[in-house]
């Protein structure tokens, strides 16, 4: 017979406490353990305060009242609030990571992972448009040259579009991670915590010397809010404002910082580089996402045929 101490113990080892917001917090630290980079530790946290936010408008603070049905009317929420298919696809990445997370972490018993029954959010591969070179050669000029600022966000502008890098990476680089003589920068922490090599053409380490110059502060930090001033690494919403500052003194439209990011994979492709070298320069492990940043004109693919048309290019074609 199972004593009344025993019946204790196994209602204890099958009843699980499935407060959403204890192991919403635990997959955190679950990421946080495996040594994922700070910015997807932000988009993790992003995303989930969305979900918390939806689930406590509803009254729900358990897993176990996460339904199929609730999940698809969250998804729904989000394409009514504004939310582009690319983001609502993301929303939908999350979920699934952490309910299948909870699943094998909790072992839940009698209960099915709602996120099963769920198909994807289909995310159309459109091209996206990038900032284009004159935006930002307006942005440069019109920041003060020979001043700590001007010179500073002029560097920050043309290196952003030189290096490809993301905008996370970009902050995180270090004066001892970059070669100013061969113009080479390593990201130590790319995306999947993969390090990588990026590049500085002449006229941005031009540029970079100059702003260089003004630094006589002990902050290791490659980009700094100001040498004179507790200088300090510069910040993502500080690197917005300076983006936000040069766009409205140039009367030019802001760009995102992941703008820079699609105008150097677009002038890389135009300029003959192929896509799977500038999928290794962007850190990506394969070319599919490429897709989503390569938007070709008509004028590209016509001067591609006219370059290699297979009629015009072959001399056989001139006799007949």
């Amino acid at each position: 017979m199972v004593t009344a101490i025993e019946s204790l113990a196994i209602q204890c080892k099958t009843v699980i406490d499935d407060s959403l917001l204890m192991w919403m917090e635990g997959f955190i630290n679950d990421r946080k353990a495996q040594g994922l980079a700070s910015g997807s530790l932000r988009f993790y946290r992003l995303k989930l305060k969305l979900f918390w936010d939806y689930c406590q408008a509803h009254s729900i603070d358990r897993i176990g009242q996460i339904s199929s049905d609730f999940i698809r009317s969250y998804l729904l929420y989000l394409e009514g609030t504004g939310h582009n298919p690319g983001g609502r696809h993301a929303a939908f990445r999350t979920l699934r990571a952490f309910l299948n997370w909870y699943e094998i972490e909790a072992e839940p018993e009698a209960w099915g992972n709602p996120i099963h029954k769920i198909k994807a959010p289909k995310v159309p591969i459109e091209p996206l448009e990038p900032v284009s070179q004159e935006t930002i050669a307006a942005m440069i000029r019109k920041a003060p040259q020979g001043t700590f600022a001007g010179d500073r966000d002029a560097a920050i502008l043309i290196c952003l579009l030189d290096t490809g890098a993301r905008a996370t990476e970009f902050l995180n680089i270090n004066l001892a991670d970059l070669n100013q003589a061969s113009g080479t920068i390593l990201v130590r922490h790319g995306k999947g915590d993969k390090p990588r090599m990026v590049y500085l053409g002449n006229r941005s380490r031009h540029m970079l010397r100059k702003y260089l110059k003004h630094r006589s502060d002990d902050c290791d930090a490659l980009w700094v809010t100001h040498p004179q001033y507790d200088s300090e690494r510069l910040s993502y919403n500080g690197l917005r404002a300076i983006i936000h500052r040069r766009a409205q003194d140039a009367g030019v439209e802001e760009p995102s910082l992941h703008d820079f990011r699609r105008a150097f994979a677009l002038a890389m492709l135009r300029n003959g580089t192929d896509v799977y070298t500038l999928a290794r320069l962007m850190g990506h492990e394969g070319i599919t996402v490429l897709q989503r940043y390569l938007k070709q004109t008509y004028q590209d693919t016509e001067a591609a045929h006219r370059k290699a048309g297979p009629v015009d290019n072959s001399e056989i074609f001139g006799i007949v």
